[in-house]
């Protein structure tokens, strides 16, 4: 399936990985996991072959099914349902046939009428042969269990949100895998970056069940423990501190456990062998006063030095972004207001008649199923996009923070350092030089491209160039995906903390907890209520 040797990954001089040797086959299941930052999404690119290693080899056979973090779908104006049914090549096959069967309707001549019957009667065959209807059923159950509906897949891709055309596209990939291990082959290799993210809990579970059951090979990325617990049985942890990987042929339960008893082993060899190199020192350094010893006390000196260097690298202790959402600037009492909203795609109403009214430090969050429209309402306030009608209003001393889910607020050809500058062009040089190394981002990182970060690390950036705005209202959308549960929990306290008001959207239960919500928009109705504990079971349905 794939087979990876001396394998060396590299983000600038920094190296990620260095002499790895992975390997998958059918039946593993493979959770890849490590700290943001760590290389785990480099790694994913480099087994799909959609990036280059700095050394080794990589050797794939078979079919491969990625997900990457940020899809970058081709043509935004096929339907959804052909996006997912090109996987098998079904969507240009069914509009052949529909094509021919007009012809055969509308064709006056006998000779052409029946070339073209014929023409269908071939289409039709080789239609049966890749599973024909039986596939087209497959396909639609397959959306409808990622929260995908019919009247979704008849949509053109660019009138989807972005969520919704992640799911596509993590559709089209189960629906080809699905196909190879009907088909009694050894299966396709799955690899998948954070396939839960912008899915609901029916959709995650139905998820777990799919992967569970897959013949073909599995590595994941995922923040989601409960999927990493239903579904690996083998671990790789890339450590960002000694630029390894540990494999662990275990399921995640006692992968826990197993690291666990590393880390406490390393340590404890750690601090004897200290100890015993500490005691040699002492008894050289005594032994140098002695001309006649100064041999003695040199090899003991080396004695010692040997030790230490056979033992595991040190591990410092992971670094956390200090995550803090600006002081707010002064502002009115209403600073941000919106009347009748009503947002369309072609003959799809999304919403109408959203009221809206964003109070001084008003803590609110918006609930709805997927593609309820969401965040089309987050674009529409932060001036993304345009309502189709109402209008948005800035009150006095308006200054508006927008965090997007897919990171569209990013230049992603740009540096690190030339997105910040962008948010922020009039602080100090200095000033954000700080601020970006509190998010972790220093020496030749501030020059690599945006889009070469993984998705916890855009995720730091997008969230940097919020802290430098002073913004008094904040737009959130989903900002705890793609974190480690180290930086979640640094997104999770800058909520708590923030004095301005903030407009939420998540599936993230604890976002919410910690934002402590005095109302909640529901959509599409666009109905507003006060705030109760009983929403929250609704945060991972909607």
């Amino acid at each position: 399936m794939i087979t990876v040797t001396d394998l060396e990954l590299r983000a600038g001089s920094r190296i990620l990985l260095s002499d790895a040797t992975l390997r998958v086959q059918p039946g593993d299941r493979i959770g890849l996991v490590g700290r943001n930052g760590a290389g785990k999404t480099t790694t994913l690119r480099v087994l799909a072959g959609e990036g280059q290693p700095y050394g080794g080899e990589v050797r794939r056979s078979g079919e491969l099914g990625y997900l990457p973090q940020d899809p970058r779908e081709g043509d935004l104006h096929v339907t959804a349902k052909d996006r997912v049914l090109s996987a098998r090549g079904l969507d240009e096959l069914l509009r052949d046939m529909e094509k021919t069967q007009t012809a055969m309707a509308e064709l006056v001549d006998d000779r052409e009428r029946e070339a073209a019957v014929r023409r269908y009667g071939r289409l039709e065959e080789r239609f049966a042969a890749l599973g024909g209807y039986a596939a087209e059923s497959e396909a639609a159950r397959i959306c409808a269990n990622l929260g995908l509906p019919d009247r979704v897949l008849a949509q053109e891709l660019g009138t989807l949100s972005g969520g919704q055309r992640r799911r596509v596209e993590l559709a089209r990939i189960l629906f080809a895998a699905a196909e190879a291990g009907a088909g009694g082959k050894s299966g396709t290799t799955l690899l998948l970056d954070e396939p839960t993210n912008h899915l609901d809990a029916d959709s995650i579970a139905w998820l777990r069940g799919f992967l569970k059951a897959h013949t073909g090979g599995l590595v994941v990325i995922s923040h989601d423990v409960e999927l990493l617990d239903a579904v690996v049985n083998k671990v790789w942890f890339l450590d960002a501190t000694r630029g390894e990987v540990d494999v662990y042929n275990m399921g995640w339960q006692r992968y826990l456990e197993a690291r666990a008893a590393d880390e406490k082993r390393r340590r404890r060899e750690r601090a004897n062998a200290e100890k015993k190199a500490s005691a040699l020192m002492a008894q050289a350094d005594k032994m140098r006063a002695k001309a006649t010893k100064a041999v003695a006390a040199q090899n003991m000196a080396k004695r010692a030095e040997k030790l230490l260097a056979g033992l595991d690298a040190e591990r410092v202790a992971d670094r956390v972004a200090k995550i803090r959402f600006p002081d707010p600037a002064p502002c009115g009492r209403t600073p941000l207001t919106a009347e009748g909203l009503a947002k369309s795609y072609g003959s799809l109403e999304i919403f109408t008649g959203v009221d809206l009214a964003i109070d001084r430090g008003s803590r609110v969050v918006v609930l709805g199923l997927n593609g309820a429209g969401k965040t089309t309402l987050l674009r529409l306030l932060a001036g993304m996009e345009q309502p189709d009608t109402g209008r948005v209003v800035a009150g006095h001393g308006l200054r508006l923070g927008y965090y997007a889910q897919e990171h569209e607020t990013l230049d992603h050809e740009a540096s690190v350092w030339a997105n910040i500058r962008h948010a922020a062009p009039d602080a100090p040089e200095q000033q954000l030089r700080n601020l970006l190394g509190t998010f972790l981002f220093t020496g030749e990182q501030l020059d690599q491209p945006a889009g070469t970060l993984s998705g916890g690390e855009k995720t730091r950036l997008a969230l940097a160039g919020l802290v430098s705005s002073a913004a008094n209202v904040l737009l959130l959308d989903e900002p705890t995906n793609n974190l480690d549960p180290a930086s979640r929990e640094q997104v999770l306290d800058a909520l708590r903390s923030y004095q301005g008001a903030v407009v939420l959207v998540t599936h993230d239960p604890g976002a919410v907890e910690a934002l402590e919500p005095e109302r909640v928009i529901l959509l599409p109705d666009g109905t507003e209520d006060h705030w109760s504990a009983d929403y929250l079971e609704l945060v991972q349905l909607a």
